[in-house]
């Protein structure tokens, strides 16, 4: 399953994983881009007066262990602000990408294009909180409200709502409904909630365990925490799309855990988003993902992650436009996400526009340099410009395995064949089974149809997931006049007509 597409691009080489030095390089390169968008920042006029960035909240603990409470807080305030319908809220990535920025609040406004920043701290001891907030005007610096709470940690809920209120009223928001209110739950089971969060968010094998087991401590105290068995779900997906689960025993548990997440809020849309994820990528089932997710998108139309879910379900509907507005308009909530911007780009070469995928592809690299086989797509973007020699030389600078899809392409555009059927017979020897579709795609854009048709077989014995992108993939333009093409669309249900009848209407909100 070693796809380019928005949603299953983390189940790409199992062996093959970021080390902390080119992490830590890739967020120091971060930091200068931030840096540089806000060297000499004033507010843009673009702002709109409705719109707030929720900062990380410091964390003032004595325990620098506690700082997962901080920023978990921090994102529970941000979650509760973005359900209110009539503001503008920066998505986390973004906003939590500033984190020990030394920025200007007028600086922060420039980069996360809003007009308003919350930022605060918190300091925990026990079950003693003491938590600040203050809400500022970006422009001018004005503290618009400021207020610090002294309570425990019972009334963590309480306080959430009370800073909610607080925003809405100074930002003079005229609501058409109630300000929403934080979800009660147990305290303890909420801070190892929070806690989960932190390890999923470290994305490795032994964080992920880590994670699990916390999940499932806040699950024993509460059944039916919905957010518990949605964050549970999400694990097993990471560790299935990283080959640390099996394809059949981490699906059936991420589903099993999504679905009691949607029996206990059937308004949780993340657990819709990966119940959609599941049918879409596993079961082959583009209906039933297609109705997961216009409920995830319907409950949530602002969240990067449902956003890019939607954006791969409309391209795998062969709905190019739709992914490409929703891939927009994640970007212009979340322009500091380098993986918004390598979605967009590779909707952009789907869409056969190649400039603007070449813009956001170098944005994801500026933003972050190790991003897998950014640099291999960027190249592929090239040779579809018929530019092979730039597009080598860019594939050449991918450090990871993913140039071994890449390679085989370049040298084809070249004339150089022998070099080609080298490249892909490496291909084939180290990732058979992993890259199925990927091997199929390269036998199609070499015009051999036979291989590629057999290869496409073995994609769908082995369940690959890039099987949803092989109606919008130009690599099998090659196909397309083979009489076994249609024949094959429809084995899969994605024939024109197939595809057509499923409903998904997107609509995003103003």
């Amino acid at each position: 399953m070693l796809t380019i597409g928005v949603v299953a691009v983390d189940r790409l080489i199992p062996e093959t994983q970021p080390d902390v030095e080119t992490h830590v390089a890739d967020l120091a390169e971060n930091a200068r881009l931030i840096d540089r968008m806000a060297a000499g920042a004033e507010l843009s006029v673009s702002a709109p007066e409705n719109s707030v960035a929720v900062l990380p909240f410091v964390n003032m603990s004595s325990d620098a262990e506690q700082e997962y409470f901080s920023d978990g807080l921090s994102e529970e305030l941000l979650n509760l602000l973005a359900k209110v319908p009539e503001l503008r809220v920066a998505a986390r990535t973004s906003s939590f990408s500033l984190k020990g920025r030394d920025l200007q609040i007028s600086e922060v406004g420039e980069v996360l294009k809003v007009a308003h920043v919350l930022e605060g701290s918190v300091r925990k001891s026990g079950d003693k909180l003491r938590i600040t907030a203050q809400l500022i005007h970006a422009q001018d610096g004005y503290h618009m409200w400021s207020e610090t709470y002294d309570r425990t940690l019972e009334d963590i809920f309480a306080i959430q709502d009370e800073i909610a209120a607080e925003v809405v009223a100074q930002l003079k928001i005229t609501l058409l409904g109630v300000v929403p209110k934080a979800d009660k739950v147990d305290p303890e089971a909420y801070t190892l909630l929070l806690n989960a969060r932190h390890f999923k968010d470290l994305v490795t094998e032994e964080s992920w365990q880590q994670a699990s087991e916390l999940y499932r401590q806040a699950l024993e105290i509460d059944p039916e925490y919905a957010a518990a068995w949605s964050g549970l779900a999400a694990v097993y997906i990471d560790q299935v799309h990283k080959s640390r689960l099996p394809l059949d025993e981490g699906y059936a548990l991420a589903r099993e855990a999504a679905m009691k997440a949607v029996a206990a809020d059937p308004d949780n849309a993340l657990a819709y988003a990966q119940l959609g994820r599941i049918a879409g990528s596993y079961d082959g089932d583009l209906e039933v993902a297609a109705r997961h997710v216009q409920k995830a998108l319907a409950l949530d139309p602002t969240d990067s992650a449902i956003l890019a879910q939607a954006a791969n379900l409309a391209s795998a509907l062969d709905r190019a436009d739709d992914a490409v507005r929703l891939l927009e308009f994640a970007v212009a909530r979340d322009p500091v996400n380098a993986a918004v911007h390598r979605s967009l780009g590779i909707m952009y070469y789907y869409a056969g526009n190649f400039d603007e995928a070449i813009d956001s592809l170098q944005t994801t690299l500026t933003l972050s340099p190790a991003s897998f086989g950014t640099q291999g797509i960027l190249g592929r973007v090239y040779a579809a410009k018929g530019d092979p020699e730039t597009a080598l030389e860019m594939i050449k600078k991918d450090q990871t395995d993913w140039k071994m899809l890449e390679i085989p392409l370049a040298y084809f555009d070249l004339g150089r064949i022998d070099a080609s059927d080298e490249a892909l017979a490496q291909l084939i020897e180290k990732y058979g089974k992993e890259a199925a579709v990927n091997i199929a795609a390269v036998f199609a854009y070499r015009g051999e149809a036979d291989e590629a048709f057999l290869w496409l077989g073995k994609a769908v014995e082995l369940k690959d997931a890039g099987l949803t992108e092989v109606v919008v993939d130009p690599l099998y333009e090659n196909l397309y006049p083979d009489p076994r093409w249609p024949t094959f669309l429809e084995s899969i249900g994605k024939s024109p007509q197939q595809l057509a009848a499923i409903e998904f209407d997107v609509t995003l909100p103003e």
